[in-house]
Order: structure tokens, then sequence, then C-alpha cells
């Protein structure tokens, strides 16, 4: 039986760990042509050799998503290499932590760029291409575009710009009746490397307070997510079974914004 995404190109960025790591195998798994790009080439490199040693087909390209310059390359090297790109997968992300009294605006300025400027030129960039042959683009936000964190002001702020201008998108393509889908993913508290060797350099006090906090603030089970949980939710927007969403909200949290 044909993969979920036979004969689909799919750009993720962001995919050498974590969320887009786990995003990209999943695409491959169901018959995807990836192409892994992320600032640290060495681990775009080694996810697109798995997916490839596994049976898939993958490659990877270095990409600073914040160099304008730089997508329109990376785009235009896909359509060359493959005939058109299908999917895009928007989830080069930082995190910063700051609140709004003590946050450098240096910090800000980089949130900003990486988290929601990068969004809006890779959607730029995939609507030049999908336009006439169509494809679905999928934004990763944040549980934190939607509730507020009060140690993360930058964060908060630039997922949620990736929020509304997904839906500013998907009503731009829809009234020029472009076949593009356009839609938000917002995980919650999911179990990456970072997060776990986050929680790991914690003081046993703080990294006692946190795990209760999971335990008390998530409904399913009170603990986190896997990086599989984002990547299969990426998988419905990706394919054609969400044919009949766009600007629409995935949320990927165990429950948390139910309080």
């Amino acid at each position: 039986m044909a993969g979920r995404l036979q004969n689909k190109v799919a750009l993720v960025t962001g995919g050498g760990s974590g969320l887009g790591e786990a995003t990209a195998k999943r695409f491959a798994e169901e018959g995807a042509v990836v192409v892994v790009t992320d600032l640290n080439a060495d681990t775009a490199a080694r996810v697109a050799e798995e997916i490839n040693a596994s049976g898939g087909q993958a490659m990877a390209r270095q990409q600073d998503v914040t160099n304008e310059a730089l997508w329109k390359t990376v785009v235009d090297d896909i359509v060359s290499s493959y005939g058109a790109l299908h999917i895009l997968v928007n989830n080069a992300g930082i995190g910063l932590p700051g609140n709004a009294e003590e946050a450098t605006i240096e910090d800000w300025r980089t949130t900003q760029a990486v988290n929601g400027e990068s969004v809006f030129l890779g959607t730029r960039a995939a609507i030049g291409v999908m336009k006439e042959s169509g494809g679905s683009i999928i934004n990763i936000s944040s549980i934190e575009g939607i509730v507020g964190e009060p140690g993360a002001a930058a964060y908060n702020y630039s997922k949620g710009g990736v929020r509304i201008f997904t839906k500013s998108a998907a009503l731009h393509c829809a009234s020029k009746a472009y076949p593009i889908r356009v839609n938000s993913v917002h995980p919650g508290f999911i179990l990456t490397a970072l997060v776990e060797q986050g929680i790991a350099s914690l003081p046993d006090e703080m990294k006692q307070e946190a795990m209760q906090r999971l335990a008390r603030e998530i409904p399913l089970g009170g603990a986190m997510g896997e990086p599989l949980d984002i990547a299969n939710g990426c998988l419905f927007l990706a394919s054609d079974e969400s044919k009949y969403m766009t600007g629409s909200e995935l949320v990927i949290d165990g429950g948390y914004t139910c309080h």
C-alpha cells in the first residue's frame, strides 16, 4: 500500500534534532522525499543519512532560516532537483528566557527573527512555488502562542505571531484560489533531548518543582509528550486527509490548555 505522502516532496527546517527530526523521519516513512535543513549542517546530514539508510529518500542542506536570500536558493534547488515542493514545515525555532521586565532587546530581536520572521520568509517562498501545483504549509507555533508564560515574553510574542500569521496566509491563499493549505501546530511540553538535558541540569529542588508542575497541570498522565506525537500531527496536516483544513490550530498538549 502506498504511503500517505507518496510522491510528495517535503522541506523540514530545524530538522536536525527534536521535533524536526521526528517529523522528517515520519514523513519519509510515509513515502515523502524529505529535504532536512538545519543551521547545524552535521545534524541535518545525520538525519538525512539515517532516513536513507532505513530505505527512505532524503537530502540535507545547511540553512539559516533568517537569511532571506538563502530561502530562495533552497526552495529553487528543491524544485530543480525534484520538480516540486509540496510540503513545508516551518519548524526551526529557539527559546530564550526573559520576562517583560528583564528581557534584553537583543534576545527579543533574535527570537523574533528566528521564530517569527523565518516563518514569514518560508511561507512566502513556498507560496511562490506551490500556487500552481498545490501544497501544505505547516507552521510550528506552541501552546505558548495561545497562553502566556511569565518568563518567556519574547517566545510568547513570537509564537503568538506565528499563530495569527498562519491565519492571514491561509486566507490569502484561499482568496487567490491557490491550492495551498496553511495550518499551525501547537505543541505542549514535549520531551526532546534538549528539554531532557535542560531538566537534568537543574538543581534538585527546581527539578522536583518542575516535575510536580507537569504532573499537576498535564491532564493526560501528568507526563510530557514525545516528538512522535507532534510528527504524527504534522503528518496529518501534510497529507490529503486534512484537505478541508486551513488556518486551523492543531493543539497537541496532553490537555494542558484545557485549564
